[in-house]
């Protein structure tokens, strides 16, 4: 028996990396799955985006655990499109009772941040959870038996960050959303929180373009370099997390082993939220090496 049996699970970004992740361990754990992406590329993106073939290769992984499986191609900025995808799944499964908002992209930028990306950010990131919310909240209602929303902020959005501007902003967005949106519906029985991951080992994080700015143009090994980068925020001496570390959590919050828990903003960071100020240990000895 699995933590979720007879339950239904909605999630969006769902192609690959964390969304897949995801939809494979609710699987794992006795759900149906209802999964969406956009599945085609944003130009302001600077790193290729999931595919169509990505979308139904998860499908498959999640029917690979026994379960049935609805996919659709979706733009999250686009109302019509999530309430469709809402109103599919409901069709074949008859209910949903969890819905985890994975969905996001990442731009590196500060304050002159161009407004196709700033917008692009904004409106994925925050404006499209909020739609996906918008759609599924009322399903929640009206079966009247609660339910679990899980979003997925970030690190970034609990602490500052350096050249991650737009992203910030979004997941700063998102963790204002979860304590809003508990404090409305738990008389509902609705829990909301989110996960903040730190660094993941996903295509989001690990891609030609978050390589070259590590690496700064330098000669050292551009993978070195991010890697580096990444295990300079930890606590933990771990480079980054993994998709089933975050899936871990979320599938946590979405089960009834979370029934007490709504309004919290997660983190899975290897500690980086923690980070005391000062020089980081692992540079500090790196500089003590070179000395």
């Amino acid at each position: 028996m699995g933590k979720l049996d007879g339950k239904v699970a909605l999630i969006t970004g769902g192609a690959r990396g964390q969304g897949r992740s995801h939809a494979v361990r609710l699987a794992a754990e006795g759900a149906q799955i209802i999964i969406c992406d956009i599945a085609e590329q944003v130009e302001s993106v600077p790193y290729p985006l999931a595919s169509q073939a990505d979308l139904a290769e998860t499908a498959k992984l999640v029917e690979d655990e026994g379960q049935r499986c609805v996919f659709m191609q979706v733009d999250v900025r686009e109302p019509a499109q999530v309430r469709a995808l809402v109103d599919r799944g409901v069709s074949v499964f008859g209910r949903i009772d969890i819905a985890v908002v994975n969905h996001g992209i990442c731009i590196p930028g500060g304050w002159d941040t161009p407004d196709d990306q700033m917008i692009d950010t904004l409106d994925i990131n925050l404006k499209g959870s909020f739609q996906v919310c918008r759609a599924v909240i009322p399903q929640l209602i009206q079966q009247g038996q609660g339910g679990s929303i899980v979003l997925t902020a970030s690190m970034c959005g609990l602490v500052s960050s350096y050249g991650l501007l737009a992203y910030s902003m979004s997941k700063h967005g998102i963790v204002g959303m979860v304590k809003c949106l508990s404090a409305e519906l738990g008389a509902h029985h609705i829990r909301v929180n989110s996960v903040c991951p730190g660094a993941v080992n996903t295509t989001m994080v690990v891609n030609d373009h978050m390589k070259k700015l590590f690496s700064g143009g330098a000669s050292t090994d551009p993978e070195e370099a991010l890697r580096f980068g990444m295990g300079t925020m930890s606590l933990l001496p771990d480079d980054w997390a993994e998709s089933s570390d975050v899936s871990n959590a979320v599938a946590f919050l979405a089960s009834d082993e979370a029934r007490c828990v709504t309004g919290i903003n997660m983190p899975v960071d290897l500690g980086a939220v923690n980070q005391p100020p000062g020089i980081p240990l692992p540079v500090a000895e790196m500089l003590s090496a070179a000395n």
